[in-house]
């Protein structure tokens, strides 16, 4: 009988039992309450931190305060619960089809929500809003406008520095390539050189300049006909002058 006393109360040598049941003074309970609350939540946050665990806790006091912790948000949580209950609660076809009606008639909502929204962002069915409706309208087609014009910048910007980019690819390319025919052009020169440098006559009887650009014109000379009169008088005055 006495061990049983010193147990119930955490006396003796070891760590006595607390027994479960409501703590009548108001204080005591107040403080197990604070206690106690704040080891549930620090191991909900452990759970979830160690284990990787989406949790959620929520405790209601005696005075009706509301005490929460949610390792995502708790709206997520009980999305989550309320989904995994309704799919262990198909047991038979019938709450199954309750079920997927019930989709089928969250889906037809949002759906039915997102064709008025852009119904009201194409200006149409806007009698129906408020004034501060649609002033919340404006101000959500400003701040879409500001995004799509920023982006388009952006593309323009990117397209501008692209053509830049390309330009002085482009300018580059021009650079080498007039690199290779001013090279070309002096092996031509050197070429020239050695075919006809050697004959200085044939060089000015032909008129030709050093200028790679210039152009060699060869002129050829018509031989002259003349008439069998013009011959035979010559041949005359040949045979005279012999004798």
């Amino acid at each position: 009988m006495i061990n049983h006393w010193f147990s119930t109360f955490g006396f003796g040598m070891g760590r006595g039992k607390i027994v479960i049941r409501r703590i009548d003074n108001s204080t005591s309970r107040q403080v197990t309450f604070s206690k106690r609350r704040n080891g549930l939540l620090k191991k909900a946050k452990e759970l979830a931190i160690l284990c990787d665990a989406e949790v959620g806790c929520v405790i209601f006091s005696s005075t009706g305060k509301l005490h929460e912790y949610s390792s995502t948000s708790m709206k997520t949580v009980f999305d989550r619960y309320r989904k995994s209950k309704e799919e262990h609660q198909l047991t038979s076809p019938a709450s199954e089809i309750k079920f997927w009606q019930r989709e089928a008639a969250v889906l037809k909502q949002q759906l039915q929500n997102l064709q008025q929204s852009h119904r009201h962002m194409m200006g149409e069915e806007l009698s129906v809003l408020s004034v501060s409706e649609l002033q919340g309208l404006e101000n959500q087609l400003d701040s879409s406008l500001q995004c799509i014009r920023r982006k388009k910048d952006q593309l323009l910007f990117n397209e501008i520095d692209e053509l830049n980019q390309k330009g002085k690819f482009i300018h580059q390319q021009n650079i080498e390539l007039s690199k290779e025919i001013n090279q070309i052009r002096e092996q031509n020169m050197a070429l020239y050189k050695q075919v006809v440098g050697t004959n200085k006559n044939a060089m000015h009887a032909l008129s030709i300049t050093e200028d790679p650009h210039a152009s060699i014109d060869l002129q050829l000379s018509i031989p002259v006909q003349h008439n069998d009169t013009e011959s035979r008088v010559q041949s005359t005055n040949l045979d005279l002058q012999l004798h």
